[in-house]
């Protein structure tokens, strides 16, 4: 039932957010199909359709979780913060860098593999998303070598 009721509230703000999206958002120009009109307007009716059917579908299961397992939620959550806040003032690089070691090592790894994850992810990362995808992601630290 908690569920339902936390969906409802997500229903809500769904609903607020997609009226905004379709009345206050104004875009000087398109620059692609979707453009920054649609997305918010996409993103709401997607949030609505996937609020409302956890709403309306039936119980089948109940969330139990040992301490242990939300104390290790908990744990991850923190990393994310932690992650996001380290992101613009190290760099891409350094910060997916020491995230995924760090969760790695928290998920079993062994800390030399764990470090070579995070280094692959990071570097890899970084020139695929700058490369490819032509993304603009923060160099921090490393600015004077990307």
């Amino acid at each position: 039932m908690a569920d339902r009721i936390f969906a409802g509230l997500l229903l809500l703000v769904a609903l607020g957010y997609t009226f905004i999206a379709f009345t206050a958002i104004k875009a000087p120009f398109q620059y692609d199909p979707i453009g920054p009109e649609g997305w918010p307007r996409l993103l709401g009716i997607v949030a609505i359709l996937c609020t409302s059917f956890i709403v309306m579908r039936p119980d089948i299961a109940h969330f139990d979780a040992s301490a242990r397992t939300l104390g290790r939620l908990v744990i991850v959550v923190v990393l994310l913060f932690a992650y996001a806040a380290a992101f613009e003032p190290l760099g891409f690089i350094p910060a997916t860098w020491a995230f995924c070691t760090t969760l790695a090592i928290f998920l079993g790894a062994q800390p030399a593999r764990a470090m070579g994850y995070g280094a692959a992810a990071g570097i890899l990362g970084y020139f695929v998303c700058t490369g490819l995808l032509d993304l603009n992601l923060p160099a921090g630290i490393l600015q004077p070598w990307l």
